[in-house]
């Protein structure tokens, strides 16, 4: 059997470089996600079962931002700016979410760290940011996020010079929950 030659064989190529740059191109996603959770590259936390078994005497602030997506009609702002805490203490911070409006609306928070070399010894035990939240019209809540600094960050090269960590989130609206969409209608023709 003869090998491809000419112009077959710069089709193959070709086709071969297009699957191989779809393959990566749709793998790069998660791929980043995987490597930012990891890592904590761009500010992206940990996730901890429970908190640090080590605390150490050398103390570390903490402040806490908040911001709303362009249309979230929400209010929503950190109840305390900053706290200073041990580093491997947990820590707990509370957030207030108030709906104006006169329908309810759902909403999920995105977030990182700064500085970002600090994102990989930031673990969170708990937060309002791993469900999606829904606020009755004229609803006002406190929303919690448990926290620690990894003691590790003291031996780290970089992480060693990080004296303020600042946790942002950023509401956004999303669609209401199915079932409660559902609710919603059967309520409105209740009352009709």
């Amino acid at each position: 059997m003869k090998g491809l030659t000419g112009p077959r064989k710069t089709v193959v190529q070709t086709v071969g470089v297009v699957l191989l740059m779809g393959g990566l191109a749709w793998a790069s996603v998660p791929f980043y996600d995987w490597f930012c959770r990891v890592t904590g590259f761009g500010g992206v936390t940990g996730v901890a079962e429970a908190g640090s078994d080590e605390i150490l005497d050398q103390t570390i602030t903490v402040r806490f931002d908040a911001s709303r997506e362009r249309g979230m009609p929400w209010e929503f702002t950190p109840v305390e700016r900053e706290m200073e805490i041990r580093i491997g203490e947990t820590g707990l911070a509370f957030y207030e979410a108030y709906n104006p409006t006169d329908r309810p609306v759902a909403g999920q928070a995105s977030y990182n760290v700064t500085p970002y070399q600090a994102g990989g010894f930031f673990e969170k035990i708990a937060c309002f940011c791993f469900e999606e939240q829904v606020l009755e019209p004229g609803e006002r809540v406190q929303m919690p996020v448990t926290f620690f600094v990894d003691p590790e960050i003291v031996e780290d090269r970089d992480g060693k010079y990080v004296h303020t960590i600042t946790l942002s989130y950023t509401f956004y609206e999303i669609d209401l929950p199915e079932g409660y969409a559902a609710l919603e209608a059967d309520t409105a023709t209740d009352t009709n």
